[in-house]
Formats: C-alpha cells, sequence, structure tokens
C-alpha cells in the first residue's frame, strides 16, 4: 500500500485494503488479548501483596475472558467465503401491504447494523411498491467477514403486529424472505460462467419513482440456465452498469449455491426447511400482544422488537455461528 502506484488500479487498491481490514479484524483483538494476559499476570503478582487490587483483577479477568470469546467466535467464520462482502436481498412475501412494509423495515436493519459496524452499503437494485414498503431490494454490504456474519440471515423473517393499514385494527402476519450470498471477485476461478448458459432480457425500469428508477430500456434481467438462478438490476441509468452488477449478483449466487452443496448439514437443513409460507420462518418479530424477537434455530430471544429493528443483531449472528458449530437441531416453534 506504501507503493507510489498503489491507487492507480482503484478496483484493484481497494480490494486489498479491504483484506487489509478483513487481517487486522484478527490480528489486533489476538494482540489485545495477549497484552491483557500478560498485563493480568503481572496484576496477579501484586494482588497477592496487596489486597486492594482484587477488584482490579476481577475486572482485566472480565476484559480478557470476552476478547477471548471474541477470537473464539471470529475463528467460527472458516467458511470458503466468510471474508468476502455479502449480497442481501429482500423479497416480499406473504402479507400484502404488510408484507412490503416489513420488507423495507428489514432492508432498514441490516443498513442500520452495517453502519453500525463501519460497513459500507451500496443499493444494487430496489423495486417500491404502488402503495408502501418495496417488493423486493438488493444491497451490497461491505465489511470484514460481512458474509460469514450475514449468512445466517438466509431464510423467512416473520412480524406479527396490529396492521397500520388496517382500518379495524387487526392482527397481522407478514413475512419477508431474506437471501444472502457471498460477493465473489471477477478473477475467482471457482464460479465460471459462461455466455451461452445465460439469456439477458431487457426492459424498461420501474417502480414508484426516485434516482434508481429511470424511463429507458436500461434495467438487466439475467437467467442461468445451469442453475436456473435469476437476477436483475435496473439501479442504474446505464444499461452497462447494471449488466455489470446483474453479472456481480449472478455469480454470487451460483458462489453460495456451491457451498451449500459441500456442507451436506447445511444442505440437509435447508431441505427440510421450506422457503416460504407459515412454519418456515427462522425468526420470528412480534409487535402483539407483546414485543420480542425469537430465533427459531438458535432459540436467542430479545425483548425489545426496536433494539433489534435498529440494528442490534450481533446477538443473533453469534448464536448462529455457535449453534451451527455446535450441529444442534432447531427449537421448538413459537405460536
Amino acid at each position: 500500500m506504501g507503493e507510489p502506484e498503489f491507487w492507480n488500479n482503484s478496483e484493484k487498491a481497494q480490494a486489498t485494503v479491504a483484506e487489509l481490514k478483513g487481517i487486522n479484524s484478527i490480528l489486533k483483538p489476538l494482540d489485545e488479548a495477549l497484552g491483557t494476559s500478560a498485563d493480568l499476570e503481572a496484576l496477579e503478582e501484586l494482588a497477592r501483596e496487596d489486597g486492594s487490587l482484587e477488584a482490579d483483577l476481577a475486572t482485566e479477568a472480565d476484559r480478557l475472558e470476552k476478547l477471548v470469546d471474541h477470537l473464539e467466535l471470529t475463528s467460527l467464520l472458516s467458511g470458503p467465503h466468510d471474508s468476502c462482502d455479502a449480497l442481501v436481498s429482500i423479497h416480499a412475501r406473504d402479507g400484502g401491504t404488510d408484507a412490503n412494509d416489513w420488507a423495507e423495515m428489514l432492508l432498514r436493519m441490516y443498513s442500520a447494523w452495517a453502519s453500525k459496524h463501519d460497513y459500507t452499503v451500496e443499493l444494487l437494485d430496489r423495486q417500491d411498491d404502488t402503495v408502501a414498503g418495496i417488493q423486493s431490494a438488493t444491497v451490497a454490504i461491505k465489511g470484514p467477514s460481512a458474509y460469514g456474519y450475514l449468512k445466517g440471515e438466509m431464510g423467512m423473517h416473520r412480524l406479527v403486529r396490529i396492521s397500520p393499514f388496517n382500518a379495524e385494527g387487526k392482527r397481522q402476519t407478514s413475512f419477508a424472505a431474506v437471501d444472502v450470498a457471498p460477493e465473489i471477485a471477477d478473477d475467482d476461478s471457482e464460479v465460471e460462467i459462461r455466455d451461452e448458459d445465460i439469456r439477458e432480457d431487457v426492459f424498461r425500469a420501474s417502480g414508484a419513482g426516485g434516482q434508481h428508477v429511470n424511463k429507458t430500456s436500461s434495467a438487466i434481467r439475467l437467467t442461468h440456465f445451469p442453475t436456473g438462478i435469476v437476477v436483475q438490476c435496473q439501479s442504474e441509468r446505464s444499461q452497462h452498469k447494471n449488466r455489470a452488477t446483474a453479472i456481480k449478483m449472478l455469480r454470487a449466487r451460483i458462489a453460495r449455491l456451491q457451498e451449500e452443496k459441500r456442507e451436506a448439514e447445511q444442505l440437509a437443513r435447508y431441505k427440510l426447511q421450506p422457503k416460504t409460507g407459515f412454519g418456515s420462518q427462522i425468526r420470528n418479530y412480534f409487535l402483539h400482544p407483546d414485543q420480542r424477537v425469537k430465533d427459531q434455530r438458535t432459540g436467542h430471544y430479545v425483548g425489545s422488537f426496536q433494539s433489534v429493528l435498529d440494528g442490534n443483531l450481533d446477538g443473533f449472528f453469534d448464536a448462529y455461528l455457535r449453534w451451527k458449530a455446535s450441529g444442534s437441531a432447531p427449537t421448538a416453534d413459537d405460536d
């Protein structure tokens, strides 16, 4: 990075900077834990002679325990693509307008989590609903091990609340599907996309308006015949840019599919879990009759709905990584 020509290739330079951030996210906590361990050992010697230092000793021991716990969690991010950036797609499912609104709430939730961790969020595609919320959206979340943390979010998210769109004030259950894939570099030989395997459709961007919508035929939809994967992008006015982004999204989806095939245990869980509909959710979010959020796989529970929507998701991510490593069975469903 100190070389004069480092920034001549901006894309390559940014990839190197991202790699450095990923390395530092492991090495810096490790250095801190080793330093704290040495300090704790010295403090223990002093505390044997001076009893007033016992409180400080306990504080430092607790700090070291948290550092080691974090390092242990980081070691669980060992998948082939866990260090990659993440492409997160959100789709409204059952629930009408409430589901569209719920999908947009989830989009804000993941964006808030990314902001708390100084990750960047780039909007790749967004389909607004005519009444409220979104039909679907895809964002790229860039930061150390973004995919490793977010991959456990893939599945159905269920919201139960008093509907703001129902004049009678009835309780409404709505669903939104979240899909997460790793962002793969163009030169990654593991994912090969042949032109003859793709059908490209060009269409006019649509939606409720805004900068991400235009009136020319610049939107791109790609269909990958071998896998049946379909992706689309209309966030840019340029057809060329939209195609480049769609290829990136397709590459990510194929990489994730290959990862699923390699991980037999994970694939088996997906086979047992339907992708859509009541009873298939990975997490329940309740605003009525009381506020709570519970993950159906790990049992992790938070009593504040708003805290979770504000992006405080680390507890769910940690619990998922530990649950996956332990090979535990899913917990019982909530009502």
